[in-house]
């Protein structure tokens, strides 16, 4: 596609990685909405990067349609959905706890999928659209400490592969980007951006791949692509 005035909708732009993909898509001469739970920040950010501000908890369902609505009326119009919000929880199997599942699969499944629900309607009634879903490694391998995250990502990698079915024949892409470990505000407490570190990932190296992915002419897409840091064990 042409992101020259191109109208794309990031969850979880205020910070991380949705802040990087933003500014990078922005730069390609993208319209650009962010979403987040933060109204301060959230406009803070937007004001920042020229994005628009579109406050929306991933938790708060019911919002999702004026949410959509109101994010293509800003833009005038939506054509890019990147779900890239999401929070993890992490406990042996021994520790884990209901609550986890809860709290995780409400943002990162749930949430995810019935924000998807409410563009996908926006998309089939203009015959094309393109999706992004912002995974994880975790959901091509589990690792200690997984159990609630990559059992998430599992689950939206098995959304991605259904949506992928569902959706081609209204020509709407739908692709799953899998980073491995970035260091940004992702699960900190404080929800502040973790110092870079130059063996591993930074969030720019997943924005210019989402931009990469856009880009492909929309005859094709990538269902599916992993980053993977190239020697995060490195000493520097």
């Amino acid at each position: 596609m042409n992101l020259q005035n191109a109208k794309i909708l990031i969850t979880g732009g205020s910070a991380g990685l949705g802040k990087s993909m933003a500014e990078v898509l922005i730069q390609a001469g993208a319209k650009v909405a962010i979403t987040g739970r933060d109204l301060d920040k959230l406009k803070y950010v937007a004001e920042d990067l020229g994005a628009t501000p579109v406050k929306c908890d991933m938790t708060d369902y019911a919002r999702f349609p004026q949410a959509v609505a109101e994010t293509a009326e800003k833009l005038g119009g939506l054509e890019v959905l990147i779900n890239n919000a999401g929070i993890g929880e992490f406990a042996t199997i021994d520790e884990v706890t209901a609550e986890q599942f809860q709290s995780i699969f409400s943002v990162n499944v749930f949430g995810l999928a019935l924000l998807t629900q409410e563009v996908v309607k926006h998309f089939k009634a203009q015959n094309y659209g393109h999706i992004l879903n912002i995974a994880s490694t975790a959901s091509l391998k589990g690792f200690s400490h997984g159990t609630v995250y990559s059992a998430s990502k599992f689950a939206l990698r098995g959304m991605t592969q259904c949506w992928q079915a569902e959706l081609r024949r209204s020509n709407i892409r739908v692709i799953q980007i899998n980073p491995s470990e970035v260091p940004t505000a992702f699960n900190n407490p404080e929800r502040e951006e973790r110092s870079l570190e130059p063996q591993k990932l930074s969030p720019m190296e997943i924005s210019h791949t989402v931009k990469a992915v856009l880009e492909m002419d929309n005859r094709g897409f990538i269902p599916e692509v992993t980053v993977w840091a190239t020697n995060p064990w490195r000493e520097v």
